[in-house]
Parts: structure tokens; C-alpha cells; sequence
């Protein structure tokens, strides 16, 4: 929290004073923008020990109630403010910001207070009797600073602080490089936030979930042949039912994005969206979403499993990785416009992919366990979504979107009998991930 409250008054003066600031007839109540959002992170770090502990002892319900509830409040009165008072301009999203992470933390706090000390805490014998215990406090009987879990600790802050920067480095090429100005970076914003609907609302939770259940599956930094062979071919099944149920999810949205992402963009946003750049952005980040889908569960596989001399080694390659991310977007951007931005993305996607591969193969190459070939799709459903892919890009060439609404009709009809095709196929060949999905 202390450092959370320096890097927020740091960064705050930072885009306040040496960054580009908005005309205040266009922007308004910038300043108390920032201000706000530097205090909800914050806020945010308060819950954090909470959050931890429910993420380690699986209280998934928790989570989804604390995250559902912080969420449609949030929603709710950014949608009420922006009907009632508009002219607040960003006033209404910092203080939808600090209900939303009010709302976490105290979902949280409200919880823990009444399930520390209870007696379904002292059945399921949970390690923390008090919520004192959960504030910052000495021990006796032991050293000021473990130093063995502080160096993990300054790995993994390592590995998040490029991560950052492999995440959301395009967003500080815009920022402090003005390589696009204010109008293209808000479509920008539109097209990324409607194409990553379902990374948010299917992969990360997936990601999150599975990488504690690999994390006490399997015991980090252990051989294979070292591990309980009983759990090693439980994680080895789960790990390829994972791969190739996110694979087929991504498989769907690249083919079928590709085609629909005009009409999506001009219901959602009219011909502002639709007749730019925005419909060539969301078929990029079709593709883009594919690449995200399988990186999600081989870095939770990989980062849930890794000591801390490898977790060390990766950040070097996660550093030269940014640093080429960051060069790569700068020129992409020059050449393509924000197109260019998630092509780099897909390019950091790809070595990471292809890291994690290489990682999880050496992992398993001395068992008898292939977990990889779930990123395999059968032969007949690839077939179906290559004629998928064709059939629906000819339909928007000759129905969408200016031919009226009958036209985008068909359209829409003829995406539903092939994704109906795909589904059929997919029913009838991936027999094990159907029971899997079904089962878990």
C-alpha cells in the first residue's frame, strides 16, 4: 500500500504535468480524472490480501459475487450519470471507478469478517482465525524479512512489470509517443474493449482458476518423474482438454470475426465505426483473440510450475521481448496505423506461445503424456471452418452492410447455419472435450 500510494502520486504528477493534457472543452475535469483513478488503485491494493487468500483456498463463488456486484454497480451508474448529468464528462467514470473497487473491497472485507472465526472456518481448519491477522504485524521467533520468499517475490514483480508492458505496450507507445491522436486511439479503445469481451470474460477467469489448480496439483520445480504419477496424468488430461477447448473458442471467433466484424461495429456504434478503420481492427483482433486463448492456458501451465531460476531466466527473455514489442508497435504503427498495434501484439503472443510450448514439451518428453496435441483440432473440424471462413466472407461482400437490413439478414442467417455446421461437427469429433465440458 505505501508503494501503491507513491507510484500513484508519481504517476498522477507524471500525466498531469509532462504528458499530453486534453482540451478542457473537449475533455473536461481531466485533472480530477486522474486523481480519482490513482485513488482507486489504492482503494484496490487495500483488498488485496483478501483477494489472495480467497484466490489460494478456491472460494471461486466469492469471487464471482464480489466481481458481478462491483461490475453492474459500476455499470449502472456510469449509465445513470451519463442520462442525467453528460456534461460531468469524466466525472461519471471516476466515480463508476471508486464504486466499483469500493464495492470489491468491501465484498471481500464484509465477507472474511464474518467467516474468520466461524465454525465453517474452523471445520475446513483455515489458517487464519482473525482479520487482524491479516494486517501488517512482527512475529516473534523469526526474521524481519524471509529472504527466500523475497527474492521469489522480486521475481515474479519482475515478471509482472513486463508482463505490463507486453500487455498493454501499446497503450504507452500512444501515450507517450503521440503516434496516434485522440480520435483514432478512442476507436482504437472501442474496437479492443468489444474484441476482448471474451478474453475478460472466458479466458482470464479460465487462466486464473486453472493456474492455482496446476499450482496444487503439481509441485513447483519438481521433475515429472519426481511428481505423483496420479497427479501427473490428471494434469496432463486437464492440460489438453484446456488446449483444445480454447483453441476451438478462438478458432471460432477468428473465422467467424473475420466476416461479421462490420455489422458488429455498425449495430454497435452506426457508420462512424463501420466506414473507418474500426471493421480491419476487429478482424485483426479476431485473429489476435486465438493467439490470446492459447497463451492464457500455457503460461498458467508454465508460470504454475516454474522454480525460481527459470522464473529468472524468462524475465530476461521477457525483457528483450519487450524492449522488440515496443520497437515493433512504434514502427507497425507508422506503416499499418493501429492495425499495426495488434499485429505486434500477435507477434509477442507468438514467441510467448512458443515458449511456453517449448516448456511444457520439455516438461513431459521423459512421461508417456502428449498434453500438446490439444492444440491439434481434427482434420473434418478444420475443413468445416476453412468452408465456414469462405462461405461467410462472400456473404458479407454481397449482403453487407449498405444493402438494408433485409440483406444483413442473410448475412446474419448464413453465419448461423455454418457456426450451426461447426457446432455439429465439433459435437461428433471432440467426443472427450464434450464430456469434459460437460463434467467440470
Amino acid at each position: 500500500v505505501p508503494l501503491g500510494v507513491f507510484w500513484s502520486v508519481f504517476l498522477g504528477l507524471v500525466w498531469l504535468h509532462l504528458l499530453e493534457v486534453p482540451d478542457p472543452s473537449v475533455v473536461p475535469h481531466y485533472q480530477a480524472g486522474v486523481v480519482a483513478f490513482g485513488l482507486s488503485a489504492i482503494i484496490e491494493l487495500l483488498g488485496e490480501p483478501f483477494w489472495v487468500l480467497a484466490q489460494a483456498h478456491l472460494f471461486v463463488r466469492l469471487k464471482v459475487i464480489a466481481e458481478s456486484l462491483s461490475v453492474v454497480s459500476k455499470c449502472l451508474l456510469t449509465v445513470t450519470l451519463v442520462i442525467l448529468y453528460p456534461h460531468w464528462g469524466l466525472y461519471i467514470f471516476s466515480l463508476a471507478q471508486l464504486l466499483y473497487v469500493s464495492v470489491l473491497v468491501m465484498c471481500y472485507v464484509i465477507y472474511f469478517v464474518m467467516f474468520l472465526g466461524s465454525a465453517e472456518a474452523t471445520k475446513k481448519s483455515f489458517p487464519v482465525a482473525r482479520v487482524k491477522a491479516l494486517l501488517p504485524n512482527f512475529v516473534e521467533d523469526e526474521t524481519f524479512v524471509n529472504w527466500k520468499e523475497a527474492r521469489l517475490t522480486w521475481s515474479f514483480f519482475k515478471q509482472s512489470f513486463l508482463k505490463q508492458i507486453l500487455t498493454e505496450g501499446e497503450r504507452y507507445v500512444m501515450t507517450f509517443l503521440n503516434v496516434l491522436n485522440f480520435g483514432d486511439q478512442g476507436v482504437y479503445d472501442i474496437v479492443n474493449n468489444l474484441g476482448s469481451l471474451v478474453a475478460r470474460f472466458i479466458f482470464l477467469p479460465v487462466e486464473e482458476s486453472f493456474y492455482v489448480f496446476f499450482a496444487k496439483v503439481l509441485e513447483r520445480g519438481k521433475t515429472v518423474k519426481d511428481q505423483k504419477q496420479d497427479d501427473v496424468a490428471m494434469a496432463a488430461n486437464v492440460l489438453e482438454l484446456l488446449l483444445k477447448l480454447v483453441l476451438l473458442i478462438g478458432l471460432t471467433i477468428t473465422v467467424f470475426g473475420y466476416a461479421y466484424s462490420q455489422l458488429a461495429l455498425d449495430i454497435y456504434g452506426g457508420s462512424m465505426l463501420s466506414s473507418g478503420t474500426g471493421p480491419d481492427l476487429l478482424r485483426c483482433y479476431s485473429l489476435y483473440v486465438l493467439f490470446l486463448a492459447v497463451n492464457g492456458v500455457t503460461e498458467c501451465f508454465t508460470f504454475a510450475l516454474m522454480c525460481k531460476e527459470e522464473v529468472d531466466r524468462y524475465n530476461f527473455v521477457m525483457l528483450a521481448l519487450s524492449f522488440i514489442f515496443l520497437c515493433i508497435s512504434y514502427f507497425l504503427t507508422h506503416w499499418y496505423g493501429s492495425v499495426g498495434f495488434i499485429l505486434a501484439n500477435c507477434f509477442n503472443m507468438g514467441i510467448r506461445i512458443a515458449h511456453s510450448i517449448h516448456y511444457i514439451y520439455d516438461y513431459f518428453k521423459d512421461s508417456t503424456y502428449r498434453p500438446l496435441t490439444g492444440l491439434l483440432p481434427s482434420p473434418l473440424l478444420v475443413l468445416v471452418y476453412i468452408i465456414s471462413g469462405v462461405i461467410t466472407a462472400f456473404s458479407e461482400v454481397f449482403f453487407c452492410c449498405d444493402k438494408g437490413w433485409m440483406a444483413r439478414l442473410v448475412h446474419t442467417s448464413t453465419g448461423a447455419l455454418c457456426f450451426a455446421a461447426a457446432l455439429v461437427t465439433m459435437f461428433c469429433t471432440e467426443t472427450k472435450l464434450i464430456h469434459f465440458v460437460r463434467s467440470q
